[in-house]
């Protein structure tokens, strides 16, 4: 088939001749009821029509059953849900997108406020240069918890641990209490490689059954 407009006519006046033929896909307006919307499958009946749907990506707000939705007939068998017009009370707002989900601001500054926040996920990562965190109170419950930091800092007045079993490696330890340091237990057991010292304005050591001093030397006074 040969070219309708000779090839020395300008190429801009064949492309507005060509396209004064092309006419865009007639849409229709079109309000209605979501009937039913379980397992991703939408129901919509607007007047005598039923129309199965589909959610527009657009249209964050997942619609449910009872909603008054927009939508737009493309054509005879397919029907897009652009918006939720209104909810019945009692109704969850579920916003719900599909595959991988970024939500990012630009030059600003992202704020949720609500009553209260949840977070459920199998995987949590979180990364930030500077973390502050301000509660007046905090549970933590977990099967294992992991900290790796170069240094730590604690600051309370009350610390209270309750563990079956402690194991603790250190280089250097320094401990220093103002009131009494007491320790309570069954056996305890003291090693030093080199060095032992017990020191104290006042020493008491007493033995209900026995005590006993070994050494090579040992000298009192």
């Amino acid at each position: 088939m040969s070219d309708p407009l000779p090839s020395t006519v300008p190429a801009r006046r064949r492309r507005r001749a060509q396209g004064a033929d092309a006419a865009p896909l007639a849409g229709t307006w079109c309000v209605g009821t979501v009937t039913e919307a379980e397992g991703g499958t939408l129901v919509v009946r607007s007047g005598s029509l039923r129309l199965p749907a589909t959610r527009a990506a657009s249209c964050l707000l997942a619609p449910a059953a009872g909603d008054s939705v927009a939508c737009l007939r493309v054509a005879p068998q397919q029907t897009w849900v652009l918006a939720v017009l209104q909810r019945e009370e009692g109704v969850p707002q579920v916003l719900r997108c599909e595959g991988d989900t970024r939500l990012e601001v630009v030059g600003g500054t992202l704020a949720l406020k609500a009553p209260c926040i949840e977070l459920r996920t199998e995987l949590l990562d979180a990364s930030a240069r500077r973390t502050t965190l301000a509660t007046d109170s905090a549970d933590v419950v977990g099967r294992q918890l992991n900290l790796v930091a170069s240094r730590i800092k604690l600051v309370g007045s009350l610390l209270s641990t309750v563990v079956d079993r402690v194991q603790h490696f250190s280089k250097n330890y320094l401990r220093h209490t103002e009131g009494m340091d007491k320790v309570s237990a069954a056996h305890v057991d003291v090693q030093a490689q080199q060095l032992m010292r017990l020191e104290g304005e006042h020493a008491l050591v007493n033995g209900r059954e026995l005590i006993k001093a070994r050494g090579a030397q040992i000298h009192f006074g």
